[in-house]
């Protein structure tokens, strides 16, 4: 039931986008797109993803709010050194260990630090749990320090949200 409830969600999700594209909803567009996204579920179906913890919607909704922040104070920082006068900022490849049990989650991560201007993720270390970010402005220890500690936080909100300890249930390894 889960599983059919799933496809059904994901046939709504694509149909809506291939309408957004299009610009107009028209039985035409919706049943093109209908079409679009049978032919994209059944022959390019995506990999099963290991539930292996529980979402926690009071913790998500607080991760979602901090990113948001996160994102609009990042941006204007970034503008701001844009438009300061002088040389440009000091920039560097800082790594970053995640205490994340789950690829997914190791994924999400690495969207978030993605989004958030000023940083960019150019290697991730999947065994070792390790990032490896492009920082702009990292010419003081304090924004070294600021850095680190967003990190830190966008971890623990990540691992309140999906991977309490009390919840977490490792996935079966399969046999080749």
């Amino acid at each position: 039931m889960r599983s059919t409830l799933l496809r059904i969600w994901v046939l709504c999700w694509l149909i809506l986008v291939w309408c957004l594209l299009w610009g107009e909803f028209t039985p035409a567009n919706v049943v093109s797109g209908l079409a679009v996204a049978l032919l994209i579920t059944l022959l390019l179906p995506l990999p099963a993803v290991p539930v292996e913890g529980r979402v926690h919607p009071l913790s998500l909704v607080w991760l979602v709010l901090s990113v948001a922040y996160r994102l609009a104070l990042s941006s204007v920082q970034v503008a701001l050194l844009a438009i300061k006068p002088g040389p440009p900022p000091l920039s560097a490849v800082l790594r970053a260990h995640l205490a994340v049990k789950s690829d997914f989650v190791l994924a999400l991560a690495v969207t978030i630090f993605n989004l958030i201007p000023g940083s960019i993720v150019v290697e991730i270390d999947q065994t070792r749990r390790m990032l490896y970010m492009h920082v702009i402005d990292v010419g003081s220890e304090r924004t070294v320090r600021q850095f680190y500690k967003q990190v830190a936080v966008v971890e623990r909100l990540l691992v309140r949200a999906f991977e309490r300890d009390e919840d977490w249930r490792p996935a079966r390894e399969e046999a080749p």
